[in-house]
């Protein structure tokens, strides 16, 4: 496997294969960092924040892609990223305008599989979820309700868990894991 450098950006949030994201960009060094990203001179790695860390995120990253931007009221850019392919971030270094770029590694995205039996629960619960949230509900033009993967892991971007919980639900080689947790997540406030 050979290591490849990508420009990187942290925020307390997580983004996997799939899942979007807008985020907020400000600043002259980070909104260079996306030209020259939409330039093709880096791809981009969306990592989350490891307070206090060197390299500054956890281990799994995601490579993403933006998919689209605006001009926010404040000025500032609005961007939205779309996950692509797990990564391991490897190291970091920071350059002097503040910007990160950082030495990863390909990794295992989960694989497809359809959601049975009593895990529908959790696809519906996600379906209800989208539609309180329709901001969040309006950055995909399709659900994949039926794939266990997608479900899981949009629940692991939405769900408030401590970072570290997160983790080790997403350094599982599949699914299945947060299938469980969710589902149990929900029985239990359903009592």
């Amino acid at each position: 496997m050979r290591t490849q450098e990508m420009a990187l950006i942290t925020r307390d949030a997580v983004l996997l294969p799939d899942g979007r994201l807008e985020i907020r960009i400000v600043g002259p060094a980070y909104l260079k960092v996306i030209a020259d990203v939409l330039k093709g001179k880096y791809p981009l790695a969306f990592g989350m924040l490891l307070p206090n860390g060197k390299p500054p995120c956890y281990p799994n990253a995601t490579q993403c892609e933006i998919i689209d931007f605006n001009l926010l009221d404040d000025d500032s850019l609005g961007i939205v990223l779309e996950g692509k392919q797990r990564v391991k971030v490897l190291s970091a270094a920071q350059k002097s305008d503040g910007v990160w770029i950082s030495k990863t590694l390909p990794g295992s995205n989960w694989c497809e599989e359809p959601i049975r039996g009593e895990f529908e629960l959790i696809s519906a619960a996600l379906e209800q979820f989208y539609e309180v949230n329709p901001d969040l509900f309006g950055l995909y033009s399709n659900l994949h309700l039926d794939d266990a993967t997608w479900v899981s892991q949009r629940w692991l971007e939405v769900l408030p868990l401590y970072s570290k919980d997160k983790q080790v639900l997403l350094n599982q080689p599949d699914c299945h894991k947060t299938m469980n947790f969710v589902l149990e997540l929900i029985k239990s406030h359903a009592d």
